[in-house]
């Protein structure tokens, strides 16, 4: 099976009922890119017109590799469009309120798996009539976890833990594989003149990083202050990719206690296998699981708390270190997700691959609420069982 041939093949649009308006002071934006990520994009807006990362806000982070549509807004922005390499935005009017995450009503996906074995095709509409009945865990899929290199280490872990230096040598040095030449010869220099921030700054371009190695050269050992200086958008993700990854580990040491092996399958994710079941009771359907923090105060009681105190002495952490020591921002999110995911209106047919003679596509359209991830429900109907 191949995803994202083509970048029709995987075409995302939020669904929002915030409507603009004549007056308010936000600018309300349609972005619609190919191929960036929303981060990236964003950084293309701010640079363009000249932006503070704090005026402008959008609800989610969409897919580089794919034909996406969302909303954001900018406050006193302009009230005209920007064009720019496969980014188009394009000015609706004003808002009285900024963009944000509860704006999104949910997201309709437009999915092409092609390469598809003709015989695979009948257990592909078998595992969709099975979602319909069990749903799919509400894992993290890989998307949010770009961050994490090949080392697996995330960078908010090694700050929740005091070591600074290293969360600052994961952010700036480790690579990343869409690393354009210019960052890899960024990283080149780091990694050769690490520790001498005169001769560092001297050599690097002007740029994120070399500001930070400025910091560096007046404050050579203070590596929480200069991290702390990563840009907030970067910063924001560490946190969000190290806090999901531990909810998907609860979830995981969840179903592996609920279910026994045989009700059990396997989702392939860029961090390890978790398990999905295949039969639904009471308990699954009605699951939901806190965001790990230490601004969780659990009453102790609670049947999930001993498979998160495990999951956390894993990693040298409990609940409460769950936080950067003297930091107020950023910090982890507060709340809740369901644990069963369940696409609404999900539609699929299938036809002759025109670019794979002799294999077979499958095309699938359904809509998720927000923050959960379409890429969960294609491995779910394609795995092997």
């Amino acid at each position: 099976m191949k995803v994202k041939q083509q970048p029709d093949d995987f075409i995302v649009e939020e669904l929002t009922d915030l409507q603009p308006i004549s007056e308010g002071p936000f600018a309300l934006y349609r972005l619609e890119k190919v191929n960036w990520t929303t981060p990236d994009a964003i950084h293309i807006i701010r640079r363009r017109w000249k932006l503070d990362a704090q005026r402008i806000s959008y609800g989610g982070l969409k897919d580089r590799h794919a034909k996406t549509t969302q909303y954001l807004t900018v406050f006193r922005g302009p009230q005209h469009d920007l064009d720019h390499e496969r980014l188009s935005l394009t000015y609706l009017g004003q808002s009285l309120d900024s963009f944000h995450a509860h704006h999104i009503r949910a997201n309709r996906f437009g999915l092409t798996l092609r390469s598809v074995a003709a015989d695979r095709i009948p257990k592909a509409f078998a595992a969709i009539d099975e979602v319909r009945q069990v749903g799919v865990p509400n894992y993290f899929d890989d998307q949010r976890f770009g961050s994490v290199g090949h080392s697996g280490e995330f960078i908010a872990h090694k700050m929740i833990l005091g070591d600074f230096e290293a969360a600052l040598r994961l952010a700036l040095v480790a690579p990343y594989e869409f690393d354009r030449s210019e960052q890899k010869k960024e990283k080149k220099i780091l990694v050769e003149l690490w520790h001498d921030w005169p001769k560092c700054k001297e050599r690097l371009p002007r740029g994120h990083a070399r500001s930070i190695v400025d910091y560096l050269v007046h404050h050579p050992t203070d590596f929480k202050g200069a991290a702390t200086r990563l840009k907030p958008e970067l910063l924001s993700l560490y946190l969000s990719a190290y806090q999901s990854h531990v909810w998907n580990r609860l979830l995981a040491g969840w179903l592996r206690k609920e279910f026994s092996p045989e009700q059990l399958t396997r989702l392939p994710l860029q961090l390890g296998p978790h398990p999905a079941p295949r039969t639904a009771h009471e308990r699954w359907l009605k699951l939901s699981l806190p965001l790990p923090s230490a601004r969780l105060k659990p009453m102790g009681t609670e049947e999930w708390l001993p498979i998160l105190d495990a999951v956390l002495a894993e990693d040298e952490l409990t609940l409460p270190k769950m936080k950067i020591a003297k930091l107020e921002k950023p910090y982890f999110s507060k709340g809740e997700r369901q644990a069963a995911l369940f696409p609404e209106q999900i539609a699929a047919e299938d036809a002759n691959d025109e670019l794979h003679p002799g294999k077979r596509k499958l095309i699938l359209k359904f809509e998720l609420p927000r923050g959960a991830y379409a890429t969960m429900i294609v491995k779910r109907i394609m795995q092997s069982g």
